[in-house]
C-alpha cells in the first residue's frame, strides 16, 4: 500500500473556544495559496467543521475517532486520504487532551496525534498574560511525553510587542519556535456554525470571510515554518478496511444528499462500496423521488427543521419514500432522516410541517441542545442491521424530541454518560433513530445491509 504525505500537522488548542477551527481554515487556504494540496480532518464525530475544511481545500475533509474506531483503521483514513497532498492539516477538538475519560487521553486530540505519529502547533489564547503563556505550554508539553508539541501559534494578543514578549518567554522556556499570532482586535470570528452553513458555502457567501482570513494569516504567521515543522513519519498499516471486500453485488443504495441532509461519515460510503453496493444520491428537498431501481434507502441526518416547509410541500418525494419503505426497502434513517420520516416537524414557533408519515408521532424542536455525546449501541431482536447483542459505536446530537403517537419498537439500545436507553424505531426493514453510526465501529453492518438488499432485491 503507498504511503502517507510526509507533512502533516495537528492543530491543537488549550482548551475549547481558543480558535482552532477559524487558525485551521485559514491555515488551509493559506497554504492551498501558496499552490500546495491540502487534505483536511477533524477529531472527533463532528460533522461541521469538516464542511468547511472541504470548502477550503476542495477536497473532502475526514473525521479520525480514536474511540468510535479501532486505532489501525484511524492511521488508514490519514494514510489513504493524504495521498496525492502535500499536507494535511488535523483539527483537533476541544483541548488538547480533553477526550471521553480525564484520567487518560482515550478520545482526546492527544491521542490522535501519537497514533498517527504527528507533530502539534499549540494554539493558546495569550489574552492578559506575558511569560505565564510558557508555564501553559510548558505544561502541555510535560503531560505526556508521547506527544510532539512542535510550535505555538499566540492567538489574542493585544499588539506586536505583546506577541513578541510571548514568544521569548515560551521559545526560552519550552524550546519550541513560536511560530506566529493573530491580535485580539481582528475581527476574523468564524461565521455561526448555523444551520444553514452547507447553503451558504455552496452559494460563497463566506467567500470574502476565507479571503480575509487568508490575508491576515500570510501576514503574522509564518506559514513557510509550519511547513517545515509538519515532516511526519510514514504510517504502517495492518490490514485495509477499505480493500474491495466483494466483487459488485449490484445493489444499489439511494443515499439522500443535499442542504437538508448532509450529516455522513465519508467512510460509511467507502464501506458500503467496498462490500459491494453503488451508492445513488438524490435530492428529497430538490423534489427528486425515491431513484428508480434501487435496493436499499440511507436517510443521513442534517437539518430537515430549516427546509420542513421545502419539504412538505414534497408530495411525489414523500409518497415515493413512503411506498418503498412499506414494501420493504431496507431503510437506514439517521437523526434528520428520522426526523423526516415521522408525522410532523414542529418547529419553535409552534408550526407542523407535514412529513413522510412512516414513524408514529412528531419531533417537537426546542432551543436548548436535547443530546449531545457518544452512544455505544447494541442491537435488538429483529433489527436486520444490528443483530441482538451486536454492538457499534455512535453519536448522538440533537435539538429536538420525538414524542409518539402510538406504541412502537425501539431499534437498539444505547449506552451513553446518563446510562442505557432504548432508542429509535423499529418496523420491518426500516431502522430509525436520532444515533449516527460509524459503520468502522462494526463493518459487519456494512455486511448486514447489503446482504438484506440482495434479499430485498430478489424477493
Amino acid at each position: 500500500m503507498s504511503t502517507t504525505t510526509s507533512r502533516r500537522l495537528v492543530i491543537a488548542g488549550t482548551g475549547s473556544g481558543v480558535g482552532k477551527t477559524t487558525l485551521t481554515i485559514g491555515l488551509m487556504a493559506a497554504f492551498k495559496q501558496k499552490g500546495y494540496t491540502v487534505q483536511g480532518f477533524k477529531c472527533g464525530p463532528d460533522y461541521i467543521d469538516p464542511t468547511y475544511h472541504t470548502a477550503v481545500t476542495g477536497r473532502p475533509s475526514r473525521n479520525l475517532d480514536s474511540w468510535m474506531l479501532n486505532h489501525d483503521l484511524v492511521k488508514e483514513i490519514v494514510q489513504k486520504n493524504s495521498q496525492n497532498a502535500d499536507i494535511s492539516i488535523i483539527e483537533g477538538v476541544m483541548g488538547f487532551y480533553d477526550g471521553k475519560d480525564p484520567r487518560t487521553n482515550a478520545g482526546s486530540t492527544a491521542e490522535i496525534s501519537i497514533i498517527t505519529k504527528s507533530p502539534v502547533v499549540l494554539i493558546v489564547n495569550c489574552a492578559s498574560m506575558a511569560r505565564s503563556a510558557a508555564a501553559i505550554v510548558k505544561g502541555f508539553q510535560l503531560l505526556d511525553p508521547e506527544t510532539n508539541i512542535v510550535g505555538v501559534i499566540a492567538n489574542r494578543v493585544g499588539s506586536e510587542g505583546h506577541y513578541k514578549i510571548v514568544k521569548t518567554a515560551i521559545e526560552q522556556e519550552c524550546s519550541i519556535p513560536v511560530v506566529g499570532y493573530l491580535k485580539r482586535d481582528v475581527d476574523l470570528t468564524i461565521p455561526e456554525r448555523h444551520l444553514g452553513l452547507v447553503p451558504s458555502i455552496e452559494r460563497g457567501e463566506l467567500d470574502s470571510f476565507f479571503e480575509k482570513l487568508t490575508q491576515t494569516i500570510l501576514e503574522t504567521i509564518d506559514v513557510d515554518q509550519l511547513y517545515d515543522l509538519a515532516q511526519a513519519p510514514d504510517l504502517e498499516i495492518a490490514s485495509s478496511q477499505f480493500a474491495k471486500r466483494s466483487e459488485k453485488q449490484n445493489v444499489r443504495i439511494a443515499v439522500a444528499k443535499d442542504a437538508a441532509f448532509n450529516f455522513y461519515y465519508q467512510e460509511n460510503f467507502e464501506l458500503l462500496e467496498a462490500y459491494g453496493a453503488e451508492l445513488v444520491p438524490f435530492s428529497p428537498l430538490a423534489g427528486e423521488a425515491l431513484p428508480e431501481n434501487v435496493h436499499g434507502l440511507y436517510l443521513g441526518g442534517g437539518f430537515p427543521e430549516e427546509f420542513a416547509h421545502e419539504l412538505a410541500n414534497q408530495t411525489d418525494v414523500k409518497e415515493s419514500i413512503k411506498a418503498a419503505i412499506t414494501n420493504g426497502l431496507p431503510t437506514l434513517a439517521e437523526c434528520g432522516g428520522f426526523m423526516f420520516l415521522t408525522e410532523a416537524i414542529e418547529t419553535t414557533d409552534g408550526q407542523q410541517f407535514e412529513m413522510v408519515g412512516l414513524i408514529p408521532g412528531k419531533v417537537k424542536m426546542q432551543t436548548k441542545l436535547a443530546a449531545l455525546g457518544y452512544r455505544e449501541i447494541t442491537g435488538t431482536p429483529r433489527n436486520f442491521l444490528l443483530p441482538e447483542n451486536v454492538q457499534a459505536k455512535g453519536h448522538e446530537f440533537h435539538y429536538s424530541t420525538f414524542e409518539p403517537s402510538a406504541e412502537i419498537t425501539p431499534a437498539y439500545v444505547t449506552k451513553g454518560m446518563r446510562g442505557r436507553k432504548p432508542e429509535g424505531y423499529l418496523k420491518g426493514s426500516l431502522i430509525a433513530g436520532y444515533t449516527h453510526f460509524h459503520f468502522g465501529s462494526c463493518p459487519d453492518m456494512v455486511e448486514y445491509w447489503v446482504n438484506k438488499c440482495k434479499e430485498n432485491k430478489h424477493d
